[in-house]
């Protein structure tokens, strides 16, 4: 996919659009930039977790996880269930996971991993 070519002039409808698109797009962009949330929504890429699970899987105490969640929720990047007195989380959103399998591949990917960084020639 190509980005469009700015530099030809936008209408003030379209300009209104487009700040109302990089509005939303940063307020997504924050709610991933925390490395806690980001690990979250890493492990919940590959399907549902309880609180306890991810308690576990990320080495934290039950009031960091929650904290990071109730974020993720409001952002409404993630759903939760309850079942009895366990609840479990999934992913409620589509971009989130497009995120982390964008973020993982430029990242973590283990083809990648001990390869040096690359610069961009400008």
């Amino acid at each position: 996919m190509s980005l469009p070519d700015y530099d030809k002039g936008l209408s003030d409808e379209q300009m209104a659009r487009m700040i109302k698109n990089a509005d939303r797009a940063a307020d997504f962009l924050k709610a991933v930039a925390h490395e806690g949330r980001l690990l979250i929504l890493c492990h919940l890429t590959s399907g549902e977790k309880s609180v306890t699970d991810l308690e576990n899987l990320l080495h934290s105490r039950q009031a960091a996880v929650s904290q990071q969640l109730a974020r993720l929720r409001l952002e409404g990047l993630v759903k939760y269930r309850r079942e009895g007195k366990t609840i479990y989380y999934s992913l409620n959103d589509e971009k989130a996971r497009r995120v982390i399998e964008m973020v993982y591949e430029l990242f973590c990917c283990p083809d990648e991993k001990d390869q040096p960084e690359r610069s961009v020639a400008g």
